[in-house]
């Protein structure tokens, strides 16, 4: 049986936190400076409380006033064992969008968000396209392949995909830059890696000026080329470049689902 997620796993372990002694003034201008509605407060590295917006709005006429004294009484957290599972339905209970987390001691250890929950489902789910991958490559060349996990330079990647589209290309931006993407899955090979699947991640990367992607790595027993290989090389697909973005169509599976909204529908 798979081992279940745990919050360690996925949570955020650089987390930006304000001291319990900070001014409602100062909490305001950080909370500004930094775009995101709530902020764990800290004393000597244990969390004491969660401060929001809310709070401080309500707080506005007197700036000079400590966060120690406007701290809501209760606050809800997550601890570094807890499953995922478990903080996904306190989360949806509470109507937040993430938690602080403590170790026992109380410490504040990292944060875990509903953007991370989301990512550890996406990651669960690859190991079933990699061995099906895997399977079929072992069948069809009689080799043994070892799966692994590690980071892969984009600028070794030669992809068998020749198009990939616009609209499709901006929803995996959006990914990378939210830690969001799952593993593309490639074939090491010497000198350079066959890029099996995950080719809008990749180009995305490319156009994000991202150098490494996480990669669920095939290694053969043999280095025998591979079926895809031969094709790509026919169709003249060498590097990330020669990929064609098309920007004239929807991706298809936006095809299916994206709904047109009439007027009817608005009334």
């Amino acid at each position: 049986m798979a081992k279940k997620a745990q919050v360690r796993d996925y949570m955020i372990k650089d987390v930006d936190y304000l001291s319990y002694r900070m001014t409602v003034k100062e909490a305001i201008d950080f909370f500004i400076k930094s775009g995101h509605g709530n902020f764990p407060v800290v004393k000597k590295g244990n969390l004491v409380g969660v401060i929001t917006v809310m709070d401080l709005l309500k707080n506005c006429k007197a700036p000079d006033k400590e966060l120690k004294d406007i701290l809501p009484d209760k606050v809800v957290v997550a601890t570094p064992d807890l499953y995922l599972d478990d903080v996904a339905r306190i989360l949806f209970r509470h109507g937040f969008n993430k938690l602080p987390v403590v170790n026992s001691g109380g410490k504040l250890v990292g944060i875990i968000a509903n953007t991370d929950i989301l990512r550890s489902h996406i990651e669960r789910a690859t190991p079933q396209k990699v061995d099906m991958v895997k399977n079929l490559i072992e069948s069809g060349h009689r080799v043994k392949i070892e799966v692994r996990r590690y980071l892969v330079p984009t600028n070794k990647l030669h992809p068998t995909q020749g198009e990939v589209y616009a609209d499709e290309l901006e929803g995996r931006e959006y990914e990378l830059k939210k830690g969001l993407a799952e593993p593309i899955i490639v074939v090491k090979k010497r000198g350079y890696f066959v890029l099996v699947d995950g080719h809008h991640r990749v180009v995305a990367a490319l156009r994000l000026k991202i150098p490494e992607l996480m990669a669920h790595v095939l290694e053969l027993s043999e280095d025998i080329e591979l079926g895809m290989e031969r094709t790509a090389r026919r169709k003249n697909l060498i590097s990330l470049h020669d990929i064609k973005i098309i920007g004239n169509t929807q991706h298809p599976l936006l095809e299916i689902t994206t709904k047109k909204i009439g007027k009817r529908d608005l009334e």
